[in-house]
């Protein structure tokens, strides 16, 4: 399974995310640079996390305005499985390829430590190496990631099983509305979520909790 990792000025999790894809898939993901107006045939398409443009306007924004972002719409609408971390869920939602909204923290502080999160749903694209309800571990980083969402949208999202992670027992860094840590689109393919799986793949880690979200979109589920 091939996969592309795409690089926007002021990213810093590129190589991070480059090196999961590689150690799981056992092949290299391309790079696609800001200004590609096309990306090859690939099964997986990351937006990994960061700083995109120095957030000088929103978390997001600006980046999603980027020739490339119309090349992953394009290749999303194809059925192409797009996974967005951190600052690449902030993207996906600034694109309109999610729903909803990050903000703040609701402590209006950087936020970096270990998180609980709860598998809401294993029949997606990216969780199937899981069961539903199961607890993971996993890292966050971020100062924007208070996910909210119209009460309308909220109930079509539950409806539609487009919650895929919460963050479990107290562990909500930024006050997520309805403990959301991330979410899938209506069609299945396109994945934001704000903690950071790509740091939690290996015992040099300290766990691999992370490691079935692309053993999972890559179809190679780890034992």
């Amino acid at each position: 399974m091939k996969s592309a990792v795409v690089q926007l000025p002021g990213l810093n999790r590129d190589r991070d995310m480059i090196d999961a894809l590689t150690k799981i898939s056992g092949q290299s993901p391309v790079t696609v640079w800001q200004t590609e107006t096309s990306i090859p045939d690939v099964d997986l398409i990351v937006i990994p996390g960061g700083f995109s443009y120095g957030d000088y306007l929103r978390c997001g924004a600006i980046a999603a305005r980027m020739p490339v972002m119309q090349a992953i719409r394009e290749k999303a609408e194809r059925g192409v499985k797009v996974l967005g971390v951190c600052n690449g869920f902030q993207i996906l939602v600034e694109a309109g390829l999610l729903p909803g909204a990050l903000m703040r923290n609701t402590s209006l502080r950087f936020v970096s430590k270990e998180v609980l999160l709860e598998v809401t749903n294993a029949d997606t694209h990216f969780t199937r190496a899981y069961e539903e309800g199961q607890i993971i571990r996993c890292p966050v980083a971020h100062h924007d990631g208070n996910y909210f969402a119209d009460e309308r949208t909220l109930a079509s999202m539950q409806d539609n099983r487009q919650i895929v992670f919460r963050y479990a027992a107290g562990t909500n860094p930024n006050g997520s509305l309805s403990d959301i840590a991330g979410i899938i689109n209506a069609e299945g393919n396109v994945l934001g979520m704000m903690p950071h799986p790509e740091n939690l793949i290996e015992a040099a880690h300290g766990g691999n909790d992370g490691r079935g979200i692309f053993a999972s979109a890559l179809d190679v589920i780890a034992a």
